[in-house]
């Protein structure tokens, strides 16, 4: 009998284990980040671990109730200290099928780095709610009239705001507040570019404390939000999460599935957002010393599963053609209907347009933040993650799509892979002479040969690889000839380097043996650069796919955008085929695109009506069933493309010419023997 397949998340680790484990030992074997203080015994409640439930097709499972072991005595005692519903104790529940585990990240010993700071960016300040200083006449007998419609005159009078609406919560104290103020009072009023303004608060007197906005990029593994003062558009604050719907699919369509598949799934993964969307709101505001209450407005941008999941809405309709989204139009609504509970109960919350089915509004705020739209140069801005959006245009002619690169560019499906958190590697070098590694980590500056690395290091140690670490390994790799253009890794005996060692039918290359001291043992394995190569392949398909629609063979500018764009260095994205051939200096980072366009949406009201303009003429193109696609996705699985030169990279960067195929080097020599002249060249 097969034993019990157990996959983790968010790191993507899985392996079978028999039945009666405990879920912290088989975290442990795997390498699984979850801590445990107290040596299993059940008194730290520090391994607590969500299991997922239902259909999960892309693991080929499905997890049943009795997947782990019922509770047990000391699970029931935690529950009264700090043993959330839901969960398990890790060194308590044992394996007894198939089963699907989510590791928060108050579980983790090492949090994640959620890189998605805010960029610097001047932004013209136009925000939709404002507060407005107003005196209004008093009661009187002769002219009777509610205090709530002379309040309507004041504004309108003194502020021309017309056709005010006024929510219950703010009627029920006006009269007190009105009195309170001696008939002078501070009014919160948003106003949006394209409807009727709301009274979110009204208080007494003169007030003139910031006003705050919450800027929310929520992408499909990560979330981040940035605080913003929306009379200044300082950023005071920005802080990021996991996206805890890794737990039911790591990629976008793996989470339609699981709607698709089990009753309530959309229901529990909108839950499950809203929830996240709480707790980081509650985050950023303590981080800046803010109460949330202060935050009266939020700016949303998503993908359209995200998008839809977050409003409620089932996606099942964008897991098949024709890909219909529920409505690509912009959504202003309460932002308490999303979930935010902890802002200011009349806080409104706006969401960008989508463009279509499988481009949404991250796309729109990143075409919002780098306006390909009004650049004469032909632009390229591809935003880098676990689902890409791709945008090219210029001032004639936008067009967008998105590429499924799935979660190997954040480090999952990795053998050693993990997310950004201290101790992962996040930079590689190898040395083509010697082909000798050096790298650094996350949390370090020291790189892995420099005096004093150790002891830096010691606290958090080299604990596995991260996006941006196995992306240069395996660029480094090909530049110093340890990886031939078709991805394999060459043996020691053809690559000079004892690094290369067998592993299975293949081979891979060792970056760091921390064995002697406790640690992993970490390697790129031929599984981890097939893996990279389906990734980049998705991503440079989709981007060529573009090109051709507008018939060009070559760009003027590529911009890296999204919080990993920003940690990929050109050069290895060219080495590796991830992006068209440009020159090196043509290819820049933005940073967190989507961010910085929610930021401008936040602080910027005309900026809305902008992109809501802008999306209707940009065109559309759908990867899923678009014939030359796959013929692109083919041709770029080799490193850096089967047939286009890559001549720009040329110019800087020698490939080494080598081919560690057995097979094929065997046919290579005996063509080489039959062609005249060249008898005696073995």
């Amino acid at each position: 009998m097969t034993n019990p397949l157990v996959i983790f998340a968010p790191s993507g680790k899985r392996g079978r284990f028999p039945v009666g484990t405990p879920v912290l030992a088989a975290a442990r074997q795997l390498g699984v980040d979850l801590d445990s203080v107290c040596g299993g015994r059940g008194i730290c409640s520090k391994c607590q671990v969500s299991p997922a439930l239902g259909e999960f097709p892309k693991f080929g499972v499905t997890v049943a109730e009795d997947a782990l072991s019922p509770w047990n005595a000391v699970e029931a005692r935690n529950e009264k200290r700090g043993l959330k519903p839901g969960r398990r104790l890790g060194c308590q529940a044992t394996i007894q099928s198939d089963v699907v585990i989510d590791v928060p990240p108050e579980s983790q010993v090492h949090r994640q780095v959620v890189r998605k700071a805010a960029s610097e960016r001047t932004i013209e300040m136009d925000p939709a709610t404002r507060r407005f200083f107003v005196a209004i006449a008093e009661p009187d007998m002769h002219n009777p009239s509610g205090d709530l419609q002379r309040l309507r005159d004041a504004l309108r009078e003194s502020w021309g705001i017309a056709n005010l609406n006024v929510p219950l919560s703010v009627l029920t104290r006006l009269q007190s507040t009105l009195r309170a103020g001696d008939w002078q009072v501070t009014c919160t009023v948003f106003q949006p570019h394209d409807g009727q303004p709301h009274l979110l608060d009204v208080e007494a007197g003169f007030v003139d404390t910031p006003l705050l906005g919450l800027a929310i990029d929520l992408g499909s593994t990560t979330i981040a939000g940035h605080l913003c003062d929306l009379t200044t558009g300082a950023v005071l604050g920005s802080a990021g999460i996991m996206n805890p719907q890794i737990r039911f699919g790591e990629d976008l369509m793996s989470r339609v599935s699981y709607a698709m598949l089990n009753p309530g799934g959309a229901a529990e993964m909108t839950a499950v957002v809203r929830q996240a969307l709480e707790a980081l709101a509650v985050e950023v505001a303590a981080d800046a010393g803010a109460t949330p209450a202060a935050v009266v407005e939020t700016a949303i941008v998503c993908n359209p599963v995200m998008h839809h999941l977050l409003l409620g809405i089932d996606p099942v309709e964008l897991g098949q053609s024709p890909f219909a989204l529920a409505t690509s139009d912009s959504v202003s609504l309460a932002a308490a209907k999303l979930g935010l509970s902890s802002i200011h109960p009349e806080a409104r919350a706006y969401l960008l347009p989508c463009i279509a089915g499988h481009v949404g509004a991250d796309a729109a705020a990143v075409v919002l933040s780098e306006e390909p739209d009004q650049q004469d140069a032909l632009t390229l801005v591809i935003d880098v993650g676990t689902n890409a959006e791709i945008v090219l245009g210029n001032r004639e002619r936008v067009l967008a799509c998105s590429s499924p690169t799935g979660p190997a560019f954040e480090g999952a499906q990795i053998s050693s892979g993990q997310r950004a958190a201290p101790g992962a590697i996040e930079r590689v070098e190898i040395d083509p002479e010697t082909k000798e590694p050096r790298f650094r980590v996350v949390g370090c500056d020291l790189w892995s040969d420099d005096p004093g690395f150790a002891v830096a290091t010691a606290v958090s140690g080299v604990t596995g690889i991260c996006g941006s670490g196995i992306i240069e390994a395996v660029a480094e790799m090909r530049m110093a000839g340890l990886l031939d253009a078709s991805g394999l890794i060459g043996s020691a005996e053809q690559t000079g380097s004892a690094r290369c060692a067998p592993d299975g039918r293949t081979h891979s290359y060792l970056l760091h043996d921390g064995t002697a001291e406790g640690g992993p043992r970490i390697s790129v394995t031929q599984g981890d650069i097939r893996a990279i190569q389906l990734a980049k392949s998705a991503l440079y398909a989709g981007a060529r796919l573009l090109m051709d629609e507008l018939g060009v063979d070559t760009v003027e500018r590529i911009v890296l955008a999204g919080a990993f764009g920003a940690h990929i260095s050109p050069k290895h994205a060219m080495v590796l085929g991830m992006i068209p051939d440009a020159p090196l200096e043509a290819v820049t980072s933005a940073g967190n695109a989507a961010g910085t366009g929610a930021r401008i949406a936040l602080l910027n009201r005309a900026s809305r009506a902008r992109i809501e303009q802008t999306v209707r003429r940009i065109t559309k193109v759908e990867t899923a069933i678009a014939p030359r696609f796959q013929d692109h996705f083919v041709n770029a699985n080799a490193l850096p493309h089967a047939t286009d030169p890559f001549t720009e990279l040329a110019r800087v960067v020698r490939l080494p010419d080598v081919s560690f195929n057995a097979a094929r080097s065997l046919t290579k020599r005996r063509r080489q023997r039959r062609q005249p002249g060249t008898e005696g060249a073995d």
